[in-house]
């Protein structure tokens, strides 16, 4: 039995009335759903919830436990989307985990979700459901550093072989699909902050009837939203601008049915799921994303100006800046820029690091998304596994910074980068 918010009063009267006979044995639970509501934050604060009225919470509880009951005959017994039957066992599924997922997919209108124990998780579960041994992998060369191993090293060693085009090759979309049993790319590059043409990519893939995926966790859901371009299937690192508070890490992936019951197999396989807790701080951070998001696209045009106009400042790259090569495509494929920006500083990788030493409010860590501003160098953490000549060939130099802007005081983020940068 499926249950949306209309049922809500019914399942009050009922509840209430079975006191006294096995109802009582039982949790009746109350699925929010979409319900047609248009607005983001709306739909961030109020779908997937799950409520039981004898309680009246106004939050989803967190379900602490590793089994359920099983089998479970409760006529009312909430079910295992991934199975279509009560849950069973906590790697198979879970209600707080399912509650995160009918939320996300909410936002991003991607029909079904599967949550992970990490973005790679995402990454991995879903690529290796739909790429099998002795078929190839279309990808974008400037990647995450971890995913460009999986795919160079990692699935080339089960068979997997993957090409690899640049991103201006592959926004030219003059490649064969055909070739291909899936395409995978980010919709904004990490960390050089190019962005891919999603709604051209997919045009191409749809007509070779071959899925689209995209990484899109610079983007978030907020900016974003590549299945309404065209893509087949949308990863992110929950760990970055959805959970949004640097204390969780997680992964999530939005497809269509056609994908979601083999990535699901996959998952329960692999053993990638998340735990409920997890979860739990996932959906408490979705709920502010739109608001949170709102001033990290602020913050990070607000710094990109600033820093685009210092004299120590070689070069700015963020797909706001009207500058940008990529800000055109931009403007096609994003609704907002995001807190996101890279920049090399005058003198290379010895002043990058003077810099970082003397800001006071960002955070020399290799991560992004967060409600605190961070700051690193790729060539020493998010791309240190790749040789020097893979950083060269995605235009990654060793004095590269990235920034991920947080939603601190604007001004104060500049007076911190003015005295630092007096430092040089």
């Amino acid at each position: 039995m499926t249950y949306a918010s209309g049922n809500f009063r019914a399942g009050r009267e009922r509840t209430q009335s079975a006191i006294g006979n096995h109802y009582f044995h039982c949790m009746y639970i109350v699925l929010m759903k979409k319900a047609g509501f248009r607005g983001f934050n709306t739909r961030a604060v109020q779908a997937g919830e799950i409520k039981d009225p004898r309680f009246g919470n106004v939050t989803t509880p967190i379900f602490q436990t590793s089994t359920f009951e099983a089998p479970n005959t409760t006529e009312n017994a909430y079910i295992d989307n991934t199975t279509g039957k009560p849950f069973m066992y906590g790697r198979w599924g879970n209600p707080t985990i399912q509650a995160f997922e009918e939320k996300y997919a909410s936002l991003e209108g991607s029909g079904h979700a599967l949550a992970f124990s990490s973005g790679m998780g995402a990454i991995s579960a879903t690529v290796l459901s739909m790429v099998g041994k002795g078929e190839k992998l279309l990808a974008l060369n400037e990647l995450y550093g971890q995913t460009y191993t999986l795919f160079a090293r990692t699935m080339r060693g089960l068979g997997i072989e993957t090409d690899f085009l640049t991103l201006s090759e592959i926004n030219r979309a003059e490649f064969d699909a055909r070739k291909y049993k899936a395409v995978f790319i980010e919709s904004i590059v990490n960390p050089t902050m190019g962005v891919a043409d999603v709604k051209r990519i997919a045009r191409v893939c749809s007509e070779a009837d071959v899925p689209l995926i995209v990484d899109a966790t610079f983007a978030s859901p907020y900016n974003q939203r590549p299945i309404e371009l065209g893509a087949r299937v949308v990863v992110h690192s929950v760990t970055k601008y959805i959970g949004g508070h640097s204390d969780l890490i997680m992964g999530i992936a939005g497809c269509s049915g056609k994908e979601f019951s083999g990535t699901a197999n996959l998952r329960k396989a692999l053993g990638t799921n998340p735990d409920p807790i997890q979860s739990y701080l996932a959906m408490r951070g979705l709920k502010t994303l739109g608001l949170r998001m709102e001033k990290h696209n602020s913050n990070g045009m607000t710094l990109s100006r600033f820093l685009s106009d210092h004299q120590k400042i070689r070069k700015v790259m963020y797909p706001g800046l009207e500058t940008s090569e990529f800000h055109s495509i931009a403007k096609e494929n994003l609704s907002g820029y995001g807190g996101m920006l890279a920049f090399e500083v005058k003198g290379g990788i010895q002043a990058a690091r003077t810099l970082m030493k003397n800001l006071r409010i960002a955070s020399p860590a290799p991560s992004l998304g967060g409600v605190e501003s961070l700051i690193t160098l790729p060539v020493d953490t998010s791309h240190g596994g790749l040789t020097p000549e893979e950083r060269m060939k995605a235009g990654i130099p060793d004095g590269l910074v990235r920034f991920s802007a947080g939603i601190e005081d604007a001004e104060d983020l500049i007076e911190d980068f003015n005295l630092a940068l007096e430092k040089i």
